[in-house]
Formats: structure tokens, sequence, C-alpha cells
């Protein structure tokens, strides 16, 4: 296998780090738009509403959480604009916290319509999110967990292929010890048909994507490397379907 060009935690990191940079150069002195408004009841104050009209000032870990989580901005790229250095940053270091899932954080760009943003900018959140994915595959305790990762990145851009792609070409222990940890967080609800994390896209096709990639790539790489025979036939049975599926000696007990 050629060797991957983020195959190490140092050059990763290198990588990560540079986009990081990049995101605070290329939205450096953006604002929220000068008719932002927002309930001063349920959101915050005024004077907190004016520093997100104020570029560069640092917000404090309570504003970040209300701006990034509040659902009702009426330009929502510029309020993500505005927060994406700090915000960036903190999702890194894994001082995001989300109510539900890291999808929520994922729908947050999506909503922003990052894709349709200046080129520049664009090009800038792409390989931000790319540079943390292929960090986290292979840090053998990143501070976002892979498959949680996985799901931000999906929700973000709308797919499951290049972040997929990723991980099939890293031949590395963490990338391995993600992909069993994430294959025992997912077969539950695949087994019942389900996508493990709600969704803005397509359900059916990422939970096919997702349940084929399994089956296809998943099952022979962790065979390969001594996974528990538990976990080979729950991913095994992911690819079955119908009576061929629960009929199978090795349907859990703890499905109905």
């Amino acid at each position: 296998m050629t060797p991957h060009s983020d195959d190490t935690p140092a050059r990763s990191r290198l990588r990560l780090d540079a986009a990081l940079a990049d995101v605070t150069d290329t939205f450096r002195g953006m604002t929220a738009a000068a008719d932002e408004v927002q309930c001063d009841c349920h959101w915050g104050s005024e004077e907190e509403l004016a520093r997100l009209k104020s570029p560069d000032t640092e917000l404090d870990p309570g504003l970040l959480h209300r701006t990034w989580t509040a659902p009702d901005w009426r330009d929502k790229g510029a309020v993500l604009r505005r927060i994406l250095p700090q915000f960036s940053g903190s999702l890194v270091r894994g001082r995001v916290e989300a109510l539900s899932g890291m999808e929520e954080v994922g729908r947050v760009f999506a909503w922003a319509e990052w894709r349709q943003w200046p080129a520049d900018q664009s090009a800038a959140v792409e390989e931000f999110l790319h540079a943390w994915w292929a960090h986290s595959l292979v840090e053998t305790d990143p501070a976002v967990p892979v498959h949680q990762l996985l799901v931000l990145c999906t929700e973000a851009s709308g797919t499951l292929d290049p972040w997929l792609a990723v991980w099939e070409t890293l031949d590395h222990p963490a990338a391995h010890g993600h992909l069993a940890e994430a294959a025992g967080q997912w077969d539950h609800d695949l087994l019942a048909d389900e996508l493990p994390w709600r969704t803005w896209h397509d359900e059916d096709l990422l939970r096919s994507g997702l349940a084929d990639w399994l089956v296809g790539h998943a099952l022979p790489r962790l065979r390969s490397r001594g996974a528990p025979e538990e976990l080979l036939h729950r991913i095994r049975l992911i690819g079955l379907g119908g009576p061929a599926r629960w009929e199978d000696p090795h349907w859990p007990n703890d499905r109905s």
C-alpha cells in the first residue's frame, strides 16, 4: 500500500494546525449581519448580540454555545463565519458539547450552506473538516470519538463517501481500533435497519451506504485483526435481509 500522506499523528497534526490557522485567517474580521436579531429572553442580551456584530472578540463558552445552537438566525452563514475561528478550535479540543449528538454540529454547517460561500471560505472549511478527520483517525484517543466525528462530517457535507474513503486507505492501528469501536456503536441500529443518528439528508441512502461499507470493508478488516466473533457476526447479519437475518443462529438474543 502506498503510504498515506497523513498516516502518522505528527504529519496529520501539522495539516490540522495549518487548516486551523487558515480558518482563522480566512474568517478574521467577520461579523454577524448588522440587522441580525435574537430573543433576549431566551438567547441572550443586546450586549451579547452586539459582540457578534463586532469582529474578532472572543466569546465566553456559554455565549459560544448559545450562538451555535440557536436555530433561528436570519443569516446563519454570517453567524457561523463570525464564530468559526473560535468554534473550530473548540471543536478540535473537544470543548463543544452537543445535547443529542454531533449531528447537531454538522447541521449547523449544513444550514449555513458553507459550500455556497466564496471559494476561499468554502475551501477553508473543507480542508478543516478533512484535516480534522484525517488526524482523528490516527490518534489513539481523539477528543471527539471517530464514530461521532463521522456523523458531524457527514451531516456537514451531506455524504459519507469521502470520509469512508479516507478511512479505507489507512492501515494504522488507531484507525483499526476506531473501526471496531464504531461498528460496536452502530450495529444495534443497523440491525433494525435504522441510521444510528438523526439526519436532515437522505436517511435511507446514508443507512444503506454505511451498512454496505461495514459489511464490505469493515468486516474483512476486523476479521483479519482478530475482532470478537460476536461483533463479526453482528456485522455479517447487517448484510442479510428478512428471515435470513433473524433466523440466523447468531441473531443476537437481546433483539426482539
